[in-house]
C-alpha cells in the first residue's frame, strides 16, 4: 500500500515526492558506519602483531621504568622519614602521653614495623599448556588460566576478616588507602608493578587467618579453578616474621574528615 504523500497520482509535488523519509537517512549511515568499520578491521588485521608491536612494547616498558623509579623512590622515602623520626625524637619538646598516642597512631596507619606469627598465601598463573583436570568441566580459556584482581582481594579481605593486625602484598604493607588493582596479568600497587607468583603475608592468629580463607565464598570459587586448570595456591605458616612499616605518601586528595 502505498502513502498518498509519495504516490505520483495525488498531484503532490515532485519536490515532495523525492523528499528522504528518517529510515532513508538512517540506512545511509549504517552503510557507513559499517565501511569504516571494516577499513579499520582490514587495517588492523593486515599485520599488527600484539606481542611484537613496537608502540605496546614501548609502553610495558615505561611501565616497567616508572615502577622501578617508583621503588626507588619509596627506598628514599622511608629513609628520610627515619631520620626526620630521629630528629624528631632529638628535639622532643612533647609529653610522654603525646609520644604514646603518636606511636599507637604510626602502628594503627601500619606506618610502624609489625612483628608476630603470620601465614602467607601464594597465588600463581596456571601453566600455560593446562587442560580441565576433572570431568565435565570445559577446555580452559585463557582466561581462566590466569590471577584476577578479585582473586588478589579475596585473599585480602578474608584475611582482614580472619583478624589480620597487618599485611603484606609482595614486598609493600598495606594501608587503608591501599588498592589492589590488575592491568593484564601484572599487579599494580602503590605506583609499582609485580608479576606472578602473588605473596601476601598477614600477622595474626594463624588458626583464625586460615579459617578465614577457608570460609572465605570467593576463595572457594577460586578453588574449584586451583582444582581444575591448575591455579597456584599455597598457604604456608612463616612462624614470627616482621612487616615492614609503610613508607610511601600519605597525603589525601579526595577524603574529608567526618564530623
Amino acid at each position: 500500500m502505498s502513502n498518498s504523500a509519495d504516490s505520483p497520482g495525488t498531484g503532490t509535488s515532485p519536490a515532495r515526492i523525492r523528499r528522504f523519509r528518517p529510515v532513508r537517512i538512517l540506512t545511509v549511515a549504517v552503510f557507513a558506519l559499517a565501511g569504516l568499520i571494516f577499513f579499520t578491521s582490514f587495517n588492523t588485521a593486515k599485520g599488527t602483531n600484539i606481542r611484537t608491536d613496537a608502540s605496546l612494547l614501548k609502553l610495558s616498558d615505561l611501565i616497567q621504568t616508572r615502577s622501578q623509579k617508583n621503588g626507588r623512590l619509596e627506598d628514599a622515602n622511608g629513609v628520610l622519614r627515619d631520620e626526620v623520626d630521629g630528629l624528631r625524637k632529638e628535639d622532643d619538646t612533647g609529653t610522654g602521653a603525646d609520644d604514646k598516642k603518636l606511636t599507637s597512631l604510626e602502628r594503627t596507619a601500619g606506618a610502624q614495623q609489625l612483628k608476630g606469627k603470620a601465614v602467607t598465601v601464594t597465588l600463581n598463573d596456571a601453566p600455560p599448556n593446562a587442560t580441565a583436570k576433572l570431568p565435565g568441566y570445559p577446555e580452559p580459556q585463557p582466561d581462566y588460566l590466569v590471577i584476577h584482581q578479585q582473586d588478589l582481594q579475596a585473599v585480602v579481605n578474608a584475611l582482614w576478616q580472619g583478624g589480620a593486625k597487618g599485611i603484606k602484598v609482595m614486598d609493600q604493607r598495606l594501608i587503608s588507602t591501599s588498592a589492589v588493582r590488575c592491568v593484564g596479568n601484572t599487579l599494580i600497587l602503590q605506583g609499582r608493578v609485580y608479576s606472578p607468583p602473588y605473596k601476601i603475608t598477614a600477622v595474626g592468629d594463624p588458626g583464625k587467618l586460615r579459617a578465614a580463607l577457608t570460609a572465605s565464598e570467593a576463595i572457594q570459587n577460586y578453588m574449584v579453578y586451583v582444582d581444575v586448570y591448575g591455579l597456584g595456591w599455597k598457604v604456608t605458616d612463616d612462624g614470627t616474621v616482621t612487616l615492614p612499616g609503610y613508607s610511601g605518601t600519605v597525603d589525601l586528595h579526595y577524603a574529608k574528615p567526618v564530623e
